[in-house]
């Protein structure tokens, strides 16, 4: 068995399966990254991402184009994003109860709507084509990181661009800082003329178009088909690594690398034909999430916005 793990053929393929399941992690954590920066913590992430993979299916199905069915992922994100944002910052209400309740709506709406389509194409499931390869020349035949990182689809490209746009974003752009600003102090950030309330819909608005990026791509780019609670806490585990990566787009997206490794362990573990009890590998991602999380809350966390979790109230000292 050892000999087969340490061939590099088989090194490569669990690398680049660590990177197709790492993609819809990492986008949904960016996007969290920047609501958070601006002060509101969505833990409805699993019902963006879960809305995103279902209108994502559901545009690509009726229209049989990829790109309108990311524009319907982005579309269903955006929204329940913007009602969390609705629900914290103007009516300012528990973040977190918010967020827990679109999760279990986003679940229950999906569901049905899938049942809805599943009747009438006469109790068939429906499938669609994914993305196709498109490797980048030269740099997808470097040994073992070719495959893995250039011989991907446009989407995990466009997620290597996000990753260095957010980095650049947030330390050498006026609007990054001021975005920091808003998360650290909106009081003081209001006194001096920003926009604290437009910033903050803004970021859940980018967090909902990333993280219904992310569930559909999970669909149009690796299942090809949608089933009911198919994101299966992905959401609560991009959650995890932004807390892990310390709110650093370049950390988060190696937490998310890390975690992708984790599910591509169960599967090679599997094939390899390992004696052990399936929920053992089934729940290491999840075991995995648990022990990052403790690791951060042990190590003391300095990037964390003092004002994160808390509604700003104008005029409230």
């Amino acid at each position: 068995m050892w000999s087969e793990i340490l061939n590099l053929t088989f090194f490569t393929s669990f690398l680049s399966a660590a990177v197709r399941m790492a993609v819809p992690l990492a986008y949904a954590a960016l996007g969290e990254t920047v609501s958070q920066k601006a002060g509101t913590l969505n833990i409805g992430l699993e019902a963006n991402m879960l809305g995103g993979a279902f209108l994502g299916f559901a545009v690509t199905y009726w229209t049989g184009s990829l790109f309108l069915g990311f524009l319907g992922g982005m579309a269903a994100g955006s929204c329940f994003s913007i009602i969390h944002a609705v629900f914290s910052i103007y009516l300012r209400q528990n973040q977190n109860v918010t967020g827990t309740a679109l999760n279990l709506f986003s679940m229950g709406l999906t569901s049905y709507f899938f049942q809805v389509i599943v009747n009438q194409t006469s109790g068939t499931y429906p499938q669609i084509e994914t993305l196709p390869i498109l490797p980048i020349p030269i740099l997808c035949k470097i040994p073992v990181i070719g495959e893995a990182f250039f011989q991907r689809d446009i989407v995990t490209y466009l997620l290597y661009v996000s990753m260095f746009a957010l980095l650049w974003f947030f330390n050498k752009t006026s609007w990054g800082l001021s975005l920091i600003a808003v998360g650290e102090n909106p009081q003081a950030a209001d006194t001096v003329g920003l926009p604290v309330f437009r910033m903050k819909y803004l970021a859940a608005l980018f967090n909902g178009i990333m993280s219904g990026t992310g569930g559909a791509y999970l669909i149009l780019g690796q299942l090809g088909m949608f089933s009911e609670n198919v994101t299966s806490g992905r959401g609560y585990i991009a959650l995890s690594l932004v807390v892990f990566g310390r709110r650093d787009p370049v950390g988060i997206c190696l937490a998310a690398l890390f975690m992708g490794a984790a599910n591509a362990l169960q599967f090679k573990m599997q094939a390899l034909g390992v004696e052990m009890p399936v929920q053992v590998f089934t729940g290491l991602p999840y075991i995995l999430t648990v022990m990052a999380l403790i690791f951060s809350a042990v190590k003391r966390n300095d990037s964390d916005p003092a004002a994160l979790g808390k509604p700003y109230i104008r005029n409230m000292r």
